[in-house]
């Protein structure tokens, strides 16, 4: 997949254009070893914003949140039977659930790669 197609939100969630969903590489290494993730339900309509699920490490638990709108097409099973492959491969196998978008305009709100890269430098600063 190549990273600077995807789209990232301040949440640290990625969308590519095709509505897969996941965590930022900078978000797996926050979180370590992630020991769960609750997925959304195939057919679940998600808000922009709304929280779509959660993941948990051994330390602590987060919420996933929907970076643009749409219905949940698929979820990776591979990531609900082994959530650890979050942690190897958070933009290819790592991926969450897919969304069908519902207004792909909503894409040009959220961060290109570079843009997030920034924004990760900027809340480094103000900790």
């Amino acid at each position: 997949m190549d990273i600077n197609s995807l789209r990232f939100t301040r949440t640290h969630e990625w969308v590519s254009s095709e509505g897969k969903v996941g965590i930022s590489d900078h978000a797996q290494k926050e979180i370590t070893d992630i020991v769960f993730v609750e997925l959304p339900s195939v057919g679940k309509e998600l808000e922009k914003g709304s929280e779509a699920g959660t993941i948990e490490s051994v330390k602590a638990a987060f919420p996933i949140y929907a970076p643009v709108s749409g219905t949940v097409a698929e979820v990776n099973q591979e990531v609900a039977n082994n959530p650890a492959v979050v942690n190897e491969s958070p933009y290819e196998k790592g991926w969450m659930y897919r969304l069908e978008i519902k207004d792909s305009t909503q894409l040009k709100d959220l961060l290109t790669h570079d843009q997030y890269q920034e924004f990760l430098k900027s809340e480094v600063v103000s900790h």
